[in-house]
């Protein structure tokens, strides 16, 4: 009879991860089909970057109406690590020369970070009522899912945190293509690469190694970023040794902005009216604050002359490391600075975060210690 009764259970929770299993394909499904309609509606109205914008706008619209979308797991991975590549190949010798000129720029990075955290903290904390590991980790421009984990190691709110960065990873992604035209007289249709017809198969075998075996060599050291510092990585070795020479295909880059964007909007799916009103908020609000900062600090940078007014502006806009990357390549900025100042900054961000979680996990246990004594 116990054994029936087990045999009975197996069954029933193989069927029910064979049926969400199903579901979820139905779901990825439905987010392609939305995907595609973005780029269309977005491709038909004239707009810029519609492989980006279509899909994350289409993405947001559905996931605030109540859609079942799903992210595209592994696809969207694999997306990441052809940004990698081309990052990776743009690192050439002459590149590697300038390094010493972005040095003054380069210094100011940790110094942006720690203006952010005495901003940011205290706004989350103070204004929004956040406990203190979801403050912090809201306000660090670090990677989104880098600051997610690394917030729930903390005791944070991890749908907290994840809205916050979902929305300042969209808004900057929004805002800035609109500073660039206007602002900065910037064109967001520079060529994104060669057709993959006009590639080497020598260069296209090499990108595909580069991002196989950077992407899962990274993740195997435990590197944090992998789809992305892995391939770039590898890549820049092949770049700067002479044996490839080109960017990834246009095709490539527009299949990596097609997964960011969808991405971006499904972060947004099951959303409710609460967090709306208060996390979602709180994260447009913060963003204002970090769009000051930037600018204050991009200025800094041109006005000393340690960079071009463009690549300064992309190099401290706080948003995801992919997203500039993508902005950086279609408006012809100097794709090595650019990056060059978000590595800086991601790895301080991500190199602080496990000792601030070590400290804000003290702080509460010596607080759970001293609460009970008083008991």
């Amino acid at each position: 009879m116990a054994n029936r009764q087990i045999e009975a259970t197996q069954q029933a929770e193989q069927k029910a991860a064979q049926a969400a299993q199903a579901a979820g394909w139905r779901h990825r499904f439905l987010t392609l089909g939305i995907s595609l309609v973005g780029v269309a509606i977005f491709w038909g109205a004239g707009m810029p970057l519609p492989f980006l914008f279509g899909p994350m706008f289409a993405c947001l619209v559905a996931s605030l109406l109540g859609m079942p979308l799903e992210k595209f797991g592994v696809i969207s991975k694999g997306a990441r690590t052809i940004l990698g590549v081309a990052i990776g190949t743009s690192l050439t010798p002459a590149v590697i020369a300038m390094l010493p000129q972005m040095g003054a720029s380069i210094l100011l990075v940790p110094i942006f970070i720690l203006v952010i955290g005495l901003v940011g903290v205290p706004f989350f904390r103070k204004v929004w009522g956040f406990d203190p590991a979801t403050a912090y980790y809201a306000a660090m421009p670090g990677g989104l899912q880098d600051m997610v984990i690394f917030g729930i190691e903390a005791g944070g709110n991890p749908r907290a945190l994840s809205l916050i960065h979902a929305t300042r990873v969209l808004l900057i992604l929004t805002i800035a293509p609109i500073l660039l035209t206007h602002l900065y007289g910037a064109s967001l249709d520079q060529p994104l690469g060669e057709n993959v017809s006009q590639l080497p198969l020598s260069d296209i075998f090499l990108m595909v190694i580069a991002a196989l075996v950077g992407w899962k060599g990274a993740e195997r050291i435990g590197l944090f970023g992998a789809t992305i510092l892995g391939p770039m990585i590898v890549a820049a070795i092949f770049s700067l040794t002479g044996l490839i020479g080109e960017r990834p295909p246009k095709e490539a880059i527009l299949f990596a902005q097609f997964f960011i964007g969808s991405g971006i909007g499904v972060y947004f799916v099951g959303v409710t009216l609460a967090e709306l009103r208060r996390v979602v908020v709180a994260g447009m609000a913060y963003v204002l604050l970090l769009a000051v900062l930037s600018w204050i600090f991009s200025h800094i940078v041109t006005g000393l002359g340690f960079g071009q007014p463009i690549e300064a502006f992309l190099a401290f806009a706080p948003g995801g490391q992919a997203e500039m990357t993508i902005l950086a390549i279609t408006s012809g900025a100097d794709l090595g600075y650019v990056v060059t100042h978000h590595l800086t900054r991601i790895m301080i961000v991500i190199s602080g975060a496990p000792l601030v979680a070590a400290f804000i996990n003290r702080r509460q246990s010596d607080r759970r210690s001293k609460s009970k004594s008083r008991d």
